[in-house]
């Protein structure tokens, strides 16, 4: 991990889908076309933009597609984004690739997974293991227009999404697939099914595969689409069924090895959660957030936030660059060094989606009635209600993620048990678009590596962090608070693994998931604690905001909510820092500003 952390891959020229006459020309970096999808977008609160909330809005009160958004993505090539550019594509690093979708999930949350990502998370499975033809394939369709979706196997405690699978024997030349799953995004529309299917009887590690499953070489009697779904959340994306009836599958359509299905989830969903949480989480309460602050404006004393109003908002804001902190950190990792990503990705999806689940109650109550209105001016709150729990597949996703965690509990209690601290994460996974790297999905493993990486070295840089920040007391009596919080969540670490020691000490430990669980909790918040404390201490203090990443407040007040999560005793915050975080609030509101750790220009 040292030497892949700090040297990142260098980038070559532009590539992308083959020019059309209707194709846009487009930036180069991942940056600039972040802020050129913004811009083609266009401001979303103006009446006359078929882009804008009106539309979007409306084509989610009839259950549709956005059809003339769709179309734009198509036209700027958002397909390209997912196919690496070796294959013709425009991806390099999945950082970049979350900054490019940002602008879409900020907007409709279920236009980001229908028209987008969902390729991705299908897709990166052919990516990592592949052959040549099925990449070169998989890359040719995708730049052509074709959609790609995923059918995941299933899981026994999960929501409909997940429910039901499809089985496969081997028969001459092949196989034959039967199954049928009810709910799977655009079914209804896809040419291309990559799919986890039973191939061995049980639940072990070689009980499914991987089949690349094209429509147009299936036999149409064997194929059947069934009716769309009603869903509460994300109405407008497509989600529907797939019927296969004694389907003769041909052999070169299985991907990998037979029996691999469940190492191939476990390498590319490290892609799927850290997306899902630095892309849609992130980028949807960005929305969220916004439309809190739109009404609070709209108050008898304008756009001033004090008292309980402006504590609230603050709060949330705090949470939203400490949880992007951690966002960014898991999608760098994941660019820099995947093979130590199973466990920090499982992490950041975790605490991403808790937090920013309570954030969205807060919020709710700022906004008061304003909360239920379904018109152009608010209602994009509610639709981000319905749709951000779907996004974060809810329960069943909670679950996934503590299944790769609870093991790791062990690796914590031998840290303690050694009495060795582990070596810090370097300052590049803190650095938020610093160096840009190229995924190499082929380097992602299913299997944590030695305890000197991943997460554990996310625990080592907040202790560093805390050892630094008593260096900064001198600066005035806000840096000394956080030097004094950061002391306390340093000691919550070593508490932390104590009780995981004490935990497998038991004779009984076996039977104790509920406080393994417990201490998943602690676990996750602690990681977010530290790339909290570490985004801040490698920030610009003359960046274009003024610096507010370097300053101590946001951390202070973070750090400070993450305590009082986790029933521990934190100092009182220093007068007026709620008052001027929430103030920096209302710069990047006016200012047209992000409100992540990026702060971007918004149309």
């Amino acid at each position: 991990m040292n030497d892949s952390l700090t040297a990142g891959a260098g980038t070559s020229a532009t590539a992308g889908p083959p020019a059309g006459p209707r194709a846009l020309r487009v930036p180069g970096d991942g940056p600039a076309r972040a802020r050129y999808v913004e811009d083609l977008l266009g401001d979303p609160f103006d009446a006359g933009n078929p882009h804008g909330q009106r539309a979007l809005l409306a084509a989610d009160e009839r259950r549709e597609v956005p059809a003339a958004t769709e179309e734009l993505l198509h036209r700027f090539g958002l397909a390209a984004e997912f196919v690496p550019r070796a294959l013709g594509g425009r991806l390099t690093g999945v950082e970049g690739l979350a900054q490019v979708l940002r602008p879409v999930f900020r907007r409709d949350v279920a236009l980001g997974f229908g028209a987008g990502m969902t390729a991705l998370f299908a897709a990166s499975v052919v990516w990592t293991a592949g052959d040549e033809r099925q990449r070169r394939d998989t890359a040719l369709r995708l730049l052509g227009g074709g959609r790609f979706t995923i059918l995941h196997r299933e899981f026994a405690h999960a929501n409909a999404i997940l429910r039901g699978e499809y089985t496969a024997r081997g028969v001459p030349g092949g196989y034959v697939v039967d199954g049928r799953k009810e709910v799977v995004i655009n079914a209804d529309r896809a040419d291309v099914f990559v799919s986890y299917v039973r191939t061995a009887p049980g639940d072990g590690p070689d009980s499914h595969s991987v089949f690349l499953l094209d429509t147009g070489r299936l036999p149409a009697r064997a194929v059947r689409r069934l009716p769309r779904a009603r869903t509460h959340g994300m109405r407008g994306a497509h989600y529907a069924g797939l019927e296969l009836t004694h389907c003769p599958v041909p052999a070169d359509a299985l991907v990998g090895r037979q029996g691999e299905g469940v190492s191939l989830a476990l390498r590319t969903f490290q892609v799927s959660r850290a997306l899902v949480s630095g892309g849609a989480l992130v980028g949807g309460m960005d929305s969220a957030l916004r439309y809190a602050v739109r009404a609070a404006g709209e108050s008898r004393r304008g756009l001033v936030l004090h008292g309980r109003r402006g504590r609230v908002l603050a709060g949330v804001f705090a949470d939203l660059l400490a949880c992007d902190s951690l966002a960014v950190a898991g999608l760098r990792l994941l660019d820099l060094a995947p093979e130590h990503a199973l466990v920090p990705s499982a992490a950041v999806k975790y605490a991403v989606s808790a937090l920013l689940h309570e954030d969205l109650d807060e919020l709710a109550a700022v906004l008061g009635a304003r909360g239920y209105d379904r018109g152009p001016t608010y209602g994009g709150f509610q639709k981000l209600v319905r749709d951000l729990p779907v996004a974060g597949l809810g329960h069943a996703g909670t679950a996934d993620t503590q299944a790769v965690l609870v093991p790791h509990l062990r690796t914590l209690a031998h840290t303690v048990r050694s009495g060795e601290a582990g070596h810090e994460a370097p300052a590049a996974l803190f650095t938020p678009g610093a160096e840009e790297a190229a995924l190499d999905f082929r380097r992602l493993d299913a299997e944590p590596r030695d305890p000197h990486n991943g997460c554990d070295r996310l625990l080592a840089a907040l202790l560093g962090a805390a050892a630094r920040l008593d260096g900064e007391r001198g600066r005035g009596p806000r840096w000394a608070a956080l030097a004094d919080l950061a002391r306390v969540f340093a000691a919550e670490v070593r508490h932390l693994g104590e009780r995981c020691a004490a935990l497998l000490r038991r004779p009984d430990s076996g039977g104790l998931a509920p406080a393994a669980y417990v201490l998943v909790d602690r676990y996750c918040l602690l990681i977010a604690a530290a790339s909290c404390l570490a985004v801040r201490e490698n920030a610009d203090p003359a960046a274009e905001d003024g610096g507010l990443l370097a300053e101590p407040d946001w951390a202070l007040l973070a750090l400070t909510r993450f305590g009082r999560r986790l029933g521990l005793e934190v100092p009182d915050l220093p007068d007026g820092v709620a008052r001027d975080l929430a103030a920096r609030l209302v710069d990047r509101y006016r200012g047209g500003r992000s409100f992540d750790l990026y702060g971007m220009r918004l149309a």
